[in-house]
């Protein structure tokens, strides 16, 4: 089978455009309704890619065409313009185990399809280095965090660097615009330049093409997909042993032999604490940010005004890139003062994002609904109770709380641990005790949620678990289990704070004085 030469499926790319253009559509939009990939319909449209039958029906119902206008489009995709028509064997490539070469192939070169990048990849050399051992020594690896941590570019920046030493190719498969879990199989064979065979699955082509090649497939954005991506991945890897997977999504796919990788947000200086000035510029937030500042005013340097309201910004925000991102683009408007003092309206304020990218990456609010969507009706409610928490939790302090009205005290444990894979929840070991807590961004988001249903229920909860280790402790802070105790309420300092701040005076006054270090006691600041 001879390979098809670039553009030579143009017709069906210039009658998809032109019809898009009489519907008043952009690429992004008629994409998004067709559920394909932004880049995949611009490969159709210039010629560079044969669609499938099916792709083709999704776009034409997508574009509410006409029994002609479909047709039209049906007879242009078999004769591919200028091209001879496809014979049978390279229409049917896959049936005699052959595929087209992905269509955005160079002539020569490494071969990939991966998108020049548009702006400077800031820091993560550690996380890079890590991820690619990790890919060295693993067949699948899944970068998993939160919304906007970075995964995607992470993943990008791995596989840009692994080009060479992959013979077959390292190829980008964007799942995000999908919204039919059906349609993954296919968007694969897409990249990869497969036509549908008549008697095979979508599957066994992509198995028959990968035995035997030494390539890298990055599935992106995998959560809401987690089910067809899972067996996807399970039954590549087994049919293909060169074959390497670098994943993305929000929580891991649990697939035999996955190595997941948490991305953790940039690092970020403590406003309280700001090292010298040359130093500050180390943090990774921090030269995010400047970076994008300087986008948006090429003048913006750190300076003895600034310095301490871009650490607030950045560590405000957990290091998040796509959060500082955001409000860096606010500098053209505002001064970093005047972003700083506004984050307590972070969803309103961080909205800024860039026009081309997905909706759900152009606010905070956008990026963090995505996750919020993609939970269960008690994952959701369970999200909104642990809000009230400050400075972290227990799981029996979680039981204590969080319990009532919908969720058993038993299901506490599975609905965290599951918030904890969603990436959603963090967690960490203290004591030899699991202590978790919510990044601020995530915390507020989720305080609105519980806000906006007016569940009184957990606020009384948290002010009763509150005081009730006050009282608990009172007695124990003059005897042998002293330092125990004291340990403990430093711990829990900030829900203590937060239990008196919200409940004003009267009898949580008095426990003000019950939960200080008494005189003598050694290190440390007051519970409260």
């Amino acid at each position: 089978m001879q390979k098809q030469p670039a553009g030579a499926h143009q017709a069906v790319g210039d009658l998809i455009r032109r019809y898009r253009e009489i519907a008043g559509l952009s690429q992004e939009a008629l994409a998004e309704r067709a559920g394909l990939s932004p880049r995949g319909l611009l490969y159709l449209e210039r010629g560079l890619r044969r669609p499938y039958p099916a792709t083709l029906r999704q776009l034409a119902d997508a574009l509410s065409l006409s029994a002609a206008e479909r047709e039209a489009l049906m007879l242009a995709n078999q004769h591919g313009g200028a091209a001879p028509p496809a014979t049978e064997d390279a229409a049917e490539p896959a049936a005699v185990g052959q595929a087209a070469a992905p269509a955005a192939t160079p002539a020569t070169g490494p071969l990939h399809n991966l998108p020049a990048s548009l702006s400077s990849f800031v820091g993560r050399e550690h996380d890079q280095a890590r991820v690619h051992d990790l890919l060295t020594s693993h067949r699948l690896v899944t970068l998993v965090g939160t919304g906007g941590v970075g995964k995607t570019r992470l993943a990008l920046a791995v596989a840009q660097g692994i080009v060479g030493n992959h013979p077959d190719g390292v190829w980008l498969v964007e799942l995000a615009p999908l919204a039919d879990p059906g349609l993954a199989p296919g968007v694969v064979a897409q990249v990869l330049g497969l036509y549908e065979a008549p008697g095979r699955s979508i599957l066994e082509t992509l198995c028959d093409y990968c035995s035997g090649r030494r390539m890298v497939l990055v599935l992106d954005n995998c959560e809401h997909l987690l089910a067809v991506c899972a067996q996807l991945s399970g039954a590549l890897l087994r049919a293909a042993p060169e074959l390497r997977i670098l994943a993305t999504s929000r929580e891991p796919l649990r697939v035999t032999g996955e190595q997941c990788y948490r991305v953790p947000s940039l690092s970020a200086p403590d406003p309280r604490r700001l090292p010298a000035g040359e130093l500050i510029g180390a943090y990774e937030a921090v030269r995010l940010f400047v970076q994008r500042a300087q986008e948006q005013r090429p003048d913006f340097a750190l300076d003895e005004r600034n310095t301490r309201a871009v650490a607030e910004v950045c560590a405000r925000l957990d290091g998040i890139p796509l959060a500082i991102e955001l409000a860096a683009a606010r500098t053209g408007g505002l001064g970093v003062e005047a972003i700083a003092a506004r984050l307590d309206d972070r969803f309103r304020l961080l909205t800024g994002g860039a026009r081309g990218a997905l909706p759900r990456q152009r606010t905070l609010q956008a990026t963090l609904d995505w996750s919020y969507d993609l939970l269960g009706g008690s994952e959701q409610s369970m999200l909104h109770r642990l809000a009230v928490f400050a400075g972290g939790w227990t799981l029996g302090a979680a039981e204590a709380v969080c319990a009532g009205e919908g969720i058993e005290e038993r299901e506490v444990l599975d609905l965290l641990g599951g918030l904890v894979g969603k990436s959603l929840v963090q967690v960490q070991e203290a004591g030899g005790e699991a202590r978790y807590g919510l990044l601020e961004t995530v915390r507020q988001y989720a305080g609105e949620r519980l806000a906006a249903g007016g569940a009184d229920l957990p606020r009384d909860r948290h002010l009763r678990w509150c005081l009730a280790l006050a009282e608990e402790a009172e007695p124990e802070l003059k005897g042998r289990e002293q330092e125990r105790w004291l340990a403990r309420l430093e711990a829990e300092h900030d829900n203590l704070r937060a239990a008196l701040g919200g409940a004003g005076r009267g009898r949580w006054a008095r426990t003000t004085c019950t939960c200080r270090r008494p005189s003598g006691a050694s290190g440390g600041k007051a519970a409260t």
